[in-house]
Order: C-alpha cells, then sequence, then structure tokens
C-alpha cells in the first residue's frame, strides 16, 4: 500500500492487477474466475452484493435448480463460492475511471486504487415512466420491487406497467396477494416469454389493459389514489382507480462514473466485441451493462467468465 499525503488528506493508492466495478451475478462471476486463478483482485460494489437480482423472487430458468430458487438465494451462493477462493470484497461507490497509460486509476470519494485491467460489471435499473405524480409517491404507492411491496397490497387493487418478463412474472407474483392486477402495455401483445404469457392469461386475477400508457399518477398526501391512462391509438383517456402502481418499462444501464471513457451504444450500453473487450485496452464489460440481445442471468454468468478470461489473458500478455 502507497500512501500520497496532500496537506492534512490521506489519499490511499492500493495496486491490483484487477478491479472488478459491480457485485451481482456477473460481478461475482468474475471475481471467482479471477481469485480462483490466482490475480490479485478485489471486486467492489457501492450497496451490496446483488443488484436487481435480489428483487426477483423466484428464478426458475437458471441450470442446476430445477425447483427454482429466489435471487436472494442465489446470491448468497454466488457471494459464498467466491469468498471460497478468497475474493476481497469492498464496499464503496467509484466515482470516475482515469484510463489512459497501462495502470488505470479508479477513484473513489476518499481514496484512488490503480489497476492494470477493469471489469465493469455495473448492471442496470429500471427506467422511470417520467410521469407527473411518478417520484411524489415512490415508496408511496409507486414500487419497482413487487417482492419487496406486494404485501403491503394484500386484499387491494394495483397496477403493474409493461410487458416484458420482469412484468409478467412480477405481475404473477403481485396476485398471490392483491385481489386484482390490471396489466398495463402500450402495445396489443406482450413480449415476454410464452411460459409466462400463459400463466399470465390464465390467472383470472390479472386484467389486461391493452394499447395504453400512464400519463400521470395521482393520489392524496401520503398514497395513490389512481392512475390516469391513455389509450395510445384512439387517444381516450380515463382514471384507473387502484391502490398501488408497479413499474417495470426497461431498463438504464448503470454508467454515471464513466464520462466518454469507453465507447456506448445509442442507448449507453458499452459495447463489447465476443471477448467482452471494450474500445480501451484492458477495459472489459460483462452483464447487463453491456450492448447484448439478452438480459438474464445465465447470459450475465458466462459474459462474466469470458472477460475474467479474457482480462487474465490480457494480464499476462503484460508481463
Amino acid at each position: 500500500m502507497k500512501c500520497e499525503y496532500r496537506g492534512e488528506n490521506v489519499v490511499e493508492s492500493i495496486d491490483y492487477d484487477l478491479v472488478i466495478i459491480g457485485g451481482g451475478p456477473a460481478g461475482l462471476t468474475a471475481g471467482l474466475y479471477a481469485a480462483r486463478a490466482g490475480i490479485k483482485v478485489v471486486l467492489v460494489e457501492k450497496v451490496t452484493t446483488g443488484g436487481q437480482i435480489l428483487l426477483t423472487d423466484c428464478i426458475e430458468n437458471y441450470p442446476g435448480f430445477p425447483e427454482g430458487l429466489s435471487g436472494f438465494e442465489l446470491i448468497g451462493k454466488m457471494t459464498n463460492q467466491a469468498k471460497k477462493f478468497n475474493l476481497k470484497i469492498e464496499k464503496d461507490n467509484v466515482i470516475s475511471l482515469a484510463l489512459s497509460g497501462a495502470l488505470k486509476k479508479i477513484h473513489f470519494e476518499n481514496k484512488t486504487i490503480t489497476a492494470r485491467a477493469i471489469i465493469i460489471a455495473t448492471g442496470a435499473s429500471p427506467k422511470k415512466l417520467e410521469v407527473p405524480g411518478e417520484d411524489i409517491f415512490f415508496g408511496k404507492g409507486v414500487s419497482v420491487c413487487a417482492t419487496c411491496d406486494a404485501p403491503f397490497y394484500k386484499e387491494k387493487i394495483v397496477a403493474a406497467v409493461g410487458g416484458g418478463d420482469t412484468a409478467v412474472q412480477e405481475s404473477l407474483y403481485l396476485t398471490k396477494f392483491a385481489k386484482k392486477v390490471y396489466l398495463i402495455h402500450r402495445r396489443n401483445q406482450l413480449r415476454s416469454a410464452k411460459v409466462l404469457q400463459d400463466r399470465a392469461f390464465a390467472n383470472n386475477k390479472i386484467e389486461f389493459v391493452w394499447d395504453s400508457v400512464v400519463t400521470s399518477i395521482n393520489g392524496g398526501l401520503t398514497n395513490v389514489d389512481n392512475l390516469t391512462i391513455e389509450n395510445v391509438k384512439t387517444k381516450d383517456s380515463k382514471n384507473l382507480v387502484v391502490d398501488g402502481c408497479f413499474i417495470w418499462v426497461g431498463i438504464n444501464p448503470n454508467i454515471d462514473f464513466l464520462r466518454n471513457d469507453v465507447k456506448l451504444d445509442e442507448h449507453g450500453f458499452i459495447i463489447t466485441n465476443v471477448a467482452m473487450e471494450t474500445s480501451v485496452p484492458g477495459i472489459f464489460a460483462a452483464g447487463d451493462v453491456r450492448n447484448t440481445i439478452v438480459r438474464q442471468v445465465a447470459t450475465a454468468v458466462g459474459d462474466a467468465a469470458t472477460a475474467a478470461v479474457s482480462a487474465e489473458r490480457y494480464l499476462e500478455n503484460l508481463t
């Protein structure tokens, strides 16, 4: 460990072969591979290991678990397995990167660490509707996590917004508690996997509101009373009485710390090649943060294994 003294402040500079940013399935898998390979590595996660998967009630399409398991359970197993190989995990928030030269710098609020290679596995976060009332009632009737908040709506009426896998799967989970779920989708058919669609269509607690968007979330001082929805074809508008609104309309990459450091696609996701290499030598990306057509736990794990092996080969070629 090296220390640079700047007046009364001390900035630590700790060198690693590899720094992994993000502690979801991709980050933990990359950490497992790197630690097992004997690479001097640290995984940095700003909150807690797991990421968005912690919000998932049941994962039934990850190989090896035929009965399914919760996101919390799967992350627990992944974390324990990585720690078995002595993966170092630190809780901190990356502010920015400095990627010029062979030695990369990762800046935090109170320190800077250096590494020869970096794997970015920061995942993605739910998109907002960007409508009036969404921010006002977030946590007071607006949610992005059925696993977290569904029990508050026992025998109540809720709305779910979206048409993909997450929206449909979480709507099905909501029916365990709510007496009715309005599933609002801007198109006239779902985008989710057929097996999820079949379950949703067979569930008499779910009522589909097709070709419609939410234009306003309305309520009193502390709770949601209704939604204003508009039919995208007829432009007719009406109020839908609900006690809560769950939003699943897509994701945004978690890249706030990136400042034109690597090439991104038009949606802000990191562009990589098949080896998970970005536009900057020594910088790799894996999981939901990169531009990929499939965002599942299984693909995140595959990305991460590739990224870790590619990083190992990159490091070997530096020596």
